[in-house]
């Protein structure tokens, strides 16, 4: 007994009736090969004058995918400085850490967008600021902070996710000209891990409680969305028990920071070995007739240069290392170099050390960024004495 009728047969239509002709295909693919530099559109138009009218072409999205299907497309990579976060302190008494984020933005009755700035203690839970901005711009957020400074104090460190202005996307190690202003005060930066808000979980859990009790519904207008933000301070720091805190209100568990804001941010201070150098409105360094680019965030700024060898300088912000500059090339880098550690004799891997806990070797002083590790350098103390000063 046959049983051939009961086997699958092919699902395939015998004709479809959109399909692209072969002769048009292979005119695609054609121009395409003899103009390799031209995209989708620009084969498309160039078809559309040399066919006859009476040719059909289709989209230029379909002549892309032709030519993808057939291997012409070059897939150029996209160079990412994808944010890291740094080592997380526990924050045990009043202004050892703040939290900042924006609250998400919502609308107002005149139809305009509230930006909600707010900072809180970490460990008083007490609502230090919560400001109410027509946008996350950076000059909106200096003057927020610098009235936050002078009346409250400094802080130890600030804690904050990778999100502007706190962080630079493009910046030298994501910094921005916020976090730069708040290294030259003397405050540390802690950035939770991308993706991970419950790094920052008491701040986004009063963020909660503010959606529910400030934002609904909105004020008329800025003024009055201020107002309403005034009264959820009031409430929340001096009336509003806080289990963690024993039912005992913020308020009563904070107080000011003894660090007061300086009415000048004081010079850095280098040794004197360190040649220090001004980095210009463009954000380069002038070393030896060359201009070599350090970071637009950096502009105006004093760095630090310290000699490794007779053409190499580590880049040095305070007491944060950026990097460092190969001056017979013009060129920053922001770990050692192939060719210094050549000459330097390390033959250490260039990737960072992973740390016990997970996390990455950070500057002790500033917390701030997760920079080269000093042990590649180790090795070349017997050779350069320079290289031992380098051991931050």
């Amino acid at each position: 007994m046959r049983l051939d009728g009961l086997s699958d047969r092919a699902r395939r239509p015998f004709r479809y009736a959109n399909q692209l002709p072969e002769p048009v295909e292979a005119a695609i693919v054609a121009a395409k090969r003899e103009k390799p530099h031209w995209g989708a559109r620009k084969i498309r138009e160039r078809l559309l004058r040399r066919l006859p009218h009476a040719v059909k072409l289709p989209a230029a999205s379909t002549i892309h995918a032709i030519l993808d299907r057939h291997g012409l497309v070059t897939r150029t990579r996209r160079s990412r400085t994808r944010a890291e976060g740094t080592p997380l302190s526990e924050g045990l008494h009043p202004n050892d850490l703040w939290a900042t984020d924006y609250k998400g933005e919502f609308q107002l009755g005149d139809k305009r967008y509230c930006y909600p700035l707010t900072v809180t203690d970490h460990a008083s839970r007490y609502l230090l600021l919560c400001e109410a901005l027509e946008s996350n711009r950076q000059e909106l957020a200096f003057q927020a902070f610098e009235r936050l400074f002078q009346e409250r104090g400094l802080p130890r460190a600030i804690r904050s996710d990778n999100g502007v202005p706190f962080a630079s996307p493009h910046g030298l190690f994501q910094l921005s000209k916020l976090s730069v202003w708040w290294l030259r005060l003397g405050i540390s930066i802690e950035r939770i891990k991308p993706g991970h808000p419950q790094q920052n979980g008491r701040h986004e859990r009063m963020h909660l409680t503010l959606k529910k009790e400030a934002t609904r519904p909105a004020g008329t207008n800025i003024l009055q969305q201020q107002a309403k933000f005034d009264d959820f301070i009031e409430e929340f720091n001096c009336e509003r028990p806080h289990e963690a805190l024993d039912d005992q209100t913020p308020a009563s568990c904070y107080t000011a920071s003894p660090r007061s804001m300086p009415r000048r941010i004081p010079e850095l201070e280098y040794g004197d070995d360190v040649e220090v150098r001004r980095v210009s409105q463009q954000g380069s360094l002038k070393m030896n007739g060359k201009r070599t680019f350090i970071s637009e965030t950096f502009a105006y700024e004093w760095l630090g240069l310290r000699p490794i060898d007779e053409r190499s300088f580590e880049v040095l912000y305070g007491p944060v290392r950026l990097g460092f500059l190969d001056t017979h090339r013009g060129i920053f880098h922001r770990t050692l170099s192939l060719a210094l550690r050549r000459r330097l004799g390390i033959d250490l891997p260039p990737d960072p050390v992973e740390m016990p806990d997970g996390g990455k070797p950070g500057n002790p002083t500033s917390g701030f960024p997760p920079f080269p590790p000093s042990l590649e350098i180790a090795v070349a103390i017997s050779t350069f004495p320079h290289a031992r000063r380098m051991l931050l």
